[in-house]
């Protein structure tokens, strides 16, 4: 960890000058300054003086919150078969109830369809991969192929069917799957 680095954020951060730091944790403002460039290193109870004029503890100021995973492969996805809808959904993302939307990797076999969603506030969105899918909502019913995608409001009830199976990205906003 840059010491110095960290000390800068949090002084700009809360609109101070080296100079003002510098008085209110009586030291030079040289001092700080060479801090901020890690030129020199502070004793621990120079650093809690000067973190306490920040508004942080030492142990807020080396807390390190673990890093976001951004990319997932095979090993992170969870899946599930439904036999009797001739279904198969990964879960692609972890966790992604927690998220803004939820998308999921959804294989269809031959005259598999989707569990019946009822009604729900938000949206949907799929691009088909593979195959071809029927979009069931209401009582309407659209057709979508390889290389097409779908988007519609989750206001009434719906589902996907397919005659000759298919892949397809599937993206509920909020989660539902």
């Amino acid at each position: 960890m840059d010491i110095g680095t960290k000390l800068k954020e949090l002084r700009v951060l809360k609109g101070l000058t080296q100079e003002e730091l510098a008085d209110r944790a009586e030291l030079s403002k040289g001092f700080i300054s060479q801090l901020e460039r890690d030129l020199t290193s502070p004793s621990i109870a120079t650093l809690m003086d000067i973190l306490q004029c920040l508004g942080t503890s030492i142990g807020e100021f080396f807390y390190e919150s673990p890093e976001e995973q951004i990319v997932f492969g095979k090993g992170d996805y969870f899946e599930k078969y439904d036999g009797e809808l001739k279904n198969e959904v990964r879960w692609i993302i972890p966790n992604a109830q927690k998220n803004m939307m939820e998308p999921i990797l959804l294989t269809l076999e031959a005259e598999g369809q989707t569990y019946p969603d009822n009604p729900h506030e938000g949206e949907e969105f799929g691009y088909v991969m593979q195959g071809s899918v029927s979009i069931h909502i209401g009582n309407k019913t659209y057709k979508a192929k390889k290389g097409e995608s779908f988007y519609f409001i989750s206001d009434k009830k719906h589902y996907l069917s397919s005659k000759a199976g298919a892949t397809l990205i599937w993206v509920s906003s909020p989660p539902s799957f």
